[in-house]
């Protein structure tokens, strides 16, 4: 099944460089993705993205979408796949490039998706990796890990052009999943109503829901099944509260 790329955007996390921007450019119209969204600073210099994308990227250049905070460029989207070199289990579960192009071409039938990538020095911290329903790593020599932002872009979007020419036959098409926005509202009330019943501990909190969120990104949540559950998360807190009073 060939992925639908006017459904996914690559999402550039607080880049350091007007460069990298560029040859992410390039190495996205190279692959026939053409939605790049930054997060953080924006006043870019347009002369060196345009030196390494060349002209013929120009276009995905001008098209670029600019935002101050990363919930606000996520938050229309189905599917966020997440990427890092570090591991650890609190980051967690990894698959790879080719595992998820997979996935990709099939979600991306009726969803949007965002490919993040974090700054060039340091890559995405854990708060950013929570947003995320997937998180892939790049298998590289132990010698060496650490990749160029535009070479991680290009593996990944070169899996997903791979998966999509015909190689990998779908039959289903996958539903329509909850946007990111909508998730985080869920496990807002959720850590709220935990914390009213005194389940999560107060000096750490988000330990438990790391665990829940990884466990509701296996699920792939559809907005109606997000609405059952704040629904009974409503009901929860109201009955918490009259036996309280």
């Amino acid at each position: 099944m060939k992925a639908k790329t006017k459904n996914i955007s690559i999402v550039l996390y607080k880049p350091k460089y007007a460069g990298n921007i560029g040859s992410v450019a390039r190495a996205a119209k190279n692959m026939g993705i053409s939605n790049i969204i930054v997060v953080g600073k924006t006043d870019f210099d347009r002369e060196e993205m345009q030196q390494r994308s060349t002209h013929l990227a120009s276009d995905v250049l001008d098209q670029i979408q600019y935002f101050e905070r990363i919930d606000e460029a996520l938050g229309v989207f189905n599917y966020i796949v997440g990427t890092t070199a570090r591991l650890g289990k609190a980051r967690g579960p990894f698959i790879a490039p080719r595992t998820v192009a997979q996935n990709i071409a099939d979600i991306s039938q009726k969803n949007k998706v965002a490919l993040l990538f974090g700054p060039e020095d340091t890559g995405l911290a854990n708060e950013e990796l929570r947003m995320c329903h997937a998180i892939v790593t790049i298998p590289t020599s132990r010698e060496f890990t650490s990749l160029n932002l535009s070479h991680a872009v290009m593996i990944l979007c070169y899996e997903i052009f791979i998966a999509s020419s015909g190689a990998l036959k779908t039959e289903a098409v996958a539903p329509k999943l909850a946007r990111s926005q909508e998730l985080e509202g869920m496990y807002g009330q959720i850590k709220t109503l935990l914390a009213d019943i005194e389940f999560l501990n107060p000096e750490n909190p988000d330990y438990w829901m790391m665990h829940l969120r990884r466990f509701f990104n296996r699920s792939s949540l559809l907005s109606r099944e997000v609405g059952i559950i704040r629904g009974i998360c409503r009901r929860l807190e109201w009955y918490a509260h009259h036996k309280k009073t």
